[in-house]
């Protein structure tokens, strides 16, 4: 990965030099003539030569869905919730602490984003950027994005991003996010590279069309287990410990990592096309597509020699535990469009999987196998018409052959009253098998071994969600959703746990019989007056089951106090204030870093303190300042720190981080 830093950077470097930030900003926008903004072209004349600068909106980002949005180089309080290591507002998570760890989940959307299982390691995945998380470019010049931000203790945080467009037609885009952080605690470091580079492509005639990507990723994490005494070195707020690298940890040779490859592909080509003239609106169309998608992935966990913190194992020293999985995906489609009817798109998918340990564990008892391997091959259509502020659009996939999945259904409704008024209704329904760490594990662990493929059934998720987003009303949005075959870890039932026992040597996974009701409720408001803002966001959640299989906070919100203006004659755009985050205590979920897996506990409940973040930020032109006084309100306290991401592992103290979000375009 450090070689093809270096081949980036040495490719990358003439055209960030070679670019300026003289985009105008959307309020220039609006002095620009109307016939030259609906060509996205500011009107400028050269020599007497009439010319078209480009302006932000030109600059397009297509999404693997296809929805299209442009950069956005303005400077607000959702662009500080977005300031973070995932770059996306990360309200319903709670992070570890340090940089590039796991999150705690606040709340859950239980609707798979793909039709098939996942390796697993789930807790360790949020930095892992899926086939759906890539996105393509269509840029008039070129383009960079870069975000910047400092880490905890020893390292740093850089995301740059330069888009190119060859031609009007052709545009590829090369990124790399990186960074490294030691920790504030032992055996706590982080490390991580996300490799990727995305092309599109649109002949003349507008008849054939191409996308793809390439991304390579790898996430190293040190793993501690934890804190072995909380009381004593902790909570008690000792100052002895204040320096956190002298707390005792329950593990010191442990290391995680993740490491994906994936080539994705996909093209179209119209048969039938009406309306050639591009200045004419498309009214007819039938096409022919491909899409593929190869990926292989692997989790492992390794360590220097066994410790009693995970039980037995087969071997004294050099732990390794590795899951693989390669995949084949491919999707053959036919896609209709007409003006009239809408756009309907039928498909066939064929999904070639090989998940697969190195060895075959023999016991007494028993023989476990040492992959699964098979082939599934499903149906599907999908369908989108909109009648101007009226949207309608689904997709639905069955399965012919295979073990792994049934079924998925998914139907949106939604009416758009210009910017005043969004309804929504969203019906989603799927059958399909648990991820395959659940079903097949092997370890040098003794615990750590099993073989669920037949005993586990598929999971089947039932959701509805409603949408309201009132300009002057605020946005509110209920989902219901109901789990049969619900499917978790957690300590073995069967297993007294000693006090001088940790848990972490009982962990299975395990199946609800009985259906779990979930309901979520968020409603999001801001409030104006003058120069200051009040950003609120409340979130309620209930469950019903017949055991504690789902903890979630009942309460959790998020109150931003900010203050923004524009100064120094106008060449700074200003914005500060403070974050108040806050949910009630729960049982909050404990993580294992053996399966890189939250699982469930019911001894403690955690939660219940406030997270208050002071920040300032600051825009010049198209680079966007951010300055962050994390969780101050920790260094008041003397004594009775209870504030946790994860049983054992405490959330981060007070620290102030600096960073910065630029673009240039040429």
């Amino acid at each position: 990965m450090r070689y093809i830093i270096l081949v980036f950077i040495i490719l990358s470097s003439a055209a960030v030099f070679g670019q300026q930030d003289s985009i105008p900003n959307r309020k220039e926008l609006a002095a620009i003539p109307k016939t030259s903004k609906e060509l996205g072209r500011k009107k400028d004349t050269v020599a007497g030569a009439e010319e078209y600068k480009p302006i932000v909106s030109d600059y397009k980002i297509v999404s693997f869905y296809r929805d299209t949005t442009f950069v956005d180089t303005t400077l607000s309080i959702k662009k500080e919730y977005q300031y973070n290591y995932l770059r996306k507002d990360d309200f319903e998570l709670l992070p570890f602490a340090n940089m590039g760890q796991t999150y705690n989940k606040l709340a859950y959307n239980f609707e798979p984003n793909f039709f098939y299982p996942k390796l697993g390691a789930i807790a360790k995945n949020h930095n892992y950027m899926e086939m759906e998380d890539i996105d393509y470019y269509n840029v008039p010049t070129p383009m960079t994005d870069v975000m910047f931000k400092t880490v905890f203790e020893e390292g740093q945080f850089l995301d740059i991003l330069l888009t190119f467009n060859v031609s009007k037609k052709f545009n590829y885009a090369i990124a790399y996010k990186g960074f490294r952080s030691y920790g504030k605690y032992n055996n706590s470091q982080a490390e991580a590279g996300n490799f990727r580079t995305s092309a599109n492509y649109l002949s003349e005639n507008k008849r054939y069309s191409f996308r793809g990507h390439i991304a390579a990723q790898d996430l190293i994490n040190e793993e501690n287990g934890g804190l072995s005494d909380l009381e004593d070195q902790f909570i008690s707020g000792d100052s002895d410990f204040s320096d956190r690298s002298r707390i005792d940890v329950n593990l010191t040779d442990a290391e995680s990592k993740i490491l994906g490859k994936r080539y994705f592909f996909e093209n179209q080509y119209k048969l039938i096309k009406k309306d050639n003239d591009s200045s004419v609106v498309e009214k007819t169309s039938l096409s022919l597509g491909h899409l593929f998608n190869y990926e292989t992935k692997y989790y492992q966990f390794t360590q220097d020699s066994q410790n009693d913190f995970f039980g037995e194992a087969f071997v004294a020293t050099d732990l390794s535990d590795q899951a693989r999985l390669r995949a084949f995906y491919n999707q053959f489609s036919a896609e209709f469009y007409n003006t009239t009817l809408g756009r309907l798109k039928a498909n066939l998918n064929v999904y070639n999987y090989n998940y697969s340990f190195n060895s075959v564990l023999i016991t007494d008892t028993e023989t476990l196998r040492s992959q699964l391997k098979g082939d599934e091959i499903s149906i599907g259509a999908n369908y989108q018409k909109r009648i101007k502020g009226f949207n309608v659009k689904g997709d639905f996939a069955y399965n012919l052959t295979g073990d792994l999945t049934g079924s998925i259904l998914n139907a949106e409704a939604s009416y758009v009253l210009g910017d005043v008024l969004s309804l929504g209704a969203k019906l989603h329904s799927s059958s399909r098998m648990p991820n395959f760490n659940y079903l097949l594990y092997q370890s040098d662990y003794s615990n750590y071994n099993w073989d669920n493929l037949g005993a586990f059934d598929k999971i089947k998720t039932n959701s509805l969600e409603f949408n309201l987003d009132a300009k002057f009303l605020g946005s509110l949005s209920a989902k219901f959703t109901t789990l049969d075959n619900y499917t978790y870890f957690a300590v073995d039932p069967s297993v007294t746990v000693l006090e001088t026992e940790s848990e972490n040597q009982f962990i299975k996974p395990f199946q609800e019989t009985s259906s779990v009701n979930y309901i979520k409720v968020k409603y999001t408001k801001e409030f104006k007056l003058g120069n200051f803002a009040l950003d609120n966001t409340v979130m309620y959640q209930t469950v019903s089951q017949s055991s504690d299989v789902l903890n979630v906070p009942q309460f959790t919100t998020r109150n931003s106090l900010y203050y923004s203006k524009e100064v120094f004659k106008k060449a700074m755009y200003l914005q500060t204030g403070v974050i108040f985050k806050y949910f009630s205590s729960y049982n909050m979920n404990a993580y294992n870093p053996l399966l890189g897996e939250l699982y469930i506990q019911n001894n403690q409940s955690l939660g219940g303190f406030p997270l208050l973040d002071f920040f300032i930020n600051a825009k010049v032109q198209q680079t966007r300042i951010y300055l962050k006084a994390e969780h101050f309100n920790s260094s008041f306290r003397e004594k009775d720190y209870d504030y946790f991401s994860a049983p054992d592992n405490p959330y981060r103290d007070f620290i102030v981080r600096f960073g910065v979000v630029w673009n240039f375009f040429s």
